[in-house]
């Protein structure tokens, strides 16, 4: 009787810690989506007007970019042409 009390005592610290464990790696995970996010954005910031870090400082951290450079790629692959399909619809040709 005392045993069971005391395993299931521990199998309640044990599953809490569990969760908490869990709890902490997805907002980790979170922090550092966010902390990617301001890293992209100092270093292309100037695309958006703010301003940017000195040249070399940029171009030495690009090499670390390289996944939201791919992303960034692939989007202006993939958006249409707005413009165009508009002039398509208006007849318009060039």
């Amino acid at each position: 009787m005392r045993s069971s009390f005391f395993r299931y005592c521990r199998d309640i610290a044990s599953g809490l810690g569990t969760a908490q464990r869990e709890r902490l790696a997805a907002l980790t995970c979170i922090e550092e989506r966010e902390l990617e996010n301001i890293f992209a954005l100092l270093l292309l910031g100037s695309f958006v007007g703010l301003p940017a870090p000195p040249t070399f400082l940029s171009v030495e951290l690009l090499p670390f970019m390289e996944k939201e450079l791919r992303v960034l790629h692939q989007r202006a692959e993939d958006a249409p042409d707005t413009l165009a399909e508009m002039m398509g619809i208006l007849g318009v040709e060039g």
